[in-house]
């Protein structure tokens, strides 16, 4: 669900308001790039093509790197060989096991905390843009698809918003954004599973919208699943030369 998110998912010196370094803006780009697919699994990284391209020196971007290993994006193979990290189909799976349980515990505390609000029509207003989804919708957005990201993006926000009374249920949730991101890009071209998804978004947001919090669960619960599975369906699996990196 909450994916698209992944700018908001600041380095903290950014959320303390301390002056952005070269180290971060090589790795919010590096990273942007990699949840993007324009970097593909397996891509090398070195720093002196890095440093190059994005006109910073090699410190910054050997900063830049070990914070990509760290959040699991890269993956050393060797000394001085650094390379994105491959999507294997059993990381997802556990991803969704994980996220399953954090995502539909938010959507209950989120419906529960909009009975006690104002915060009703503001996921009413989300639930009805996602409805307005659809294939002539989505042929008008860009080829990344950033429109309809854009607009779950607001969704995580909204959710996010409903959490910050339980901080480290929003941190978890924060931690495995990225990854997620990453892996929902690979059903980008599957215009079908993107008006299905924001059908199902919509329901979570309307049940969020009317303080049901089991019924956002389960929309949760549902959501979830179908996305593992279309995931699954676009997943290249290591060793087949004949499908394409996403």
């Amino acid at each position: 669900m909450a994916i698209e998110g992944v700018a908001r998912a600041g380095t903290r010196v950014e959320a303390l308001g301390a002056p952005r370094t070269a180290a971060d803006r090589a790795f919010d780009a590096l990273r942007a790039e990699i949840v993007e697919g324009e970097l593909a699994p397996g891509a090398p990284l070195t720093e002196v093509e890095q440093a190059s391209r994005l006109g910073v020196s090699r410190t910054p971007v050997r900063e830049a790197f070990a914070r990509l290993i760290a959040a699991g994006l890269a993956t050393e193979r060797g000394p001085r060989t650094l390379v994105v990290s491959e999507i294997e189909p059993d990381d997802v799976t556990a991803l969704f096991e994980l996220r399953t349980a954090l995502d539909e515990q938010a959507a209950r505390l989120a419906a529960r905390r909009t009975a006690t609000d104002d915060s009703s029509s503001w996921f009413a207003g989300l639930a009805a843009r996602f409805a307005a989804v659809d294939a002539a919708s989505l042929s008008t957005d860009d080829p990344q698809r950033h429109g309809y990201y854009a607009l779950v993006a607001e969704f995580d926000a909204a959710l996010d918003d409903r959490l910050s009374g339980s901080p480290y249920l929003a941190a978890a949730i924060a931690s495995t954004r990225v990854h997620l991101a990453r892996v929902r890009r690979l059903a980008r071209d599957d215009d079908d599973r993107l008006v299905r998804s924001a059908a199902e978004h919509g329901a979570i947001a309307r049940a969020i919208a009317d303080g049901d919090p089991e019924r956002a669960a389960a929309a949760t619960r549902l959501h979830l699943h179908e996305a593992l599975t279309s995931i699954h369906a676009h997943l290249p699996r290591s060793g087949d030369d004949t499908k394409e990196r996403p």
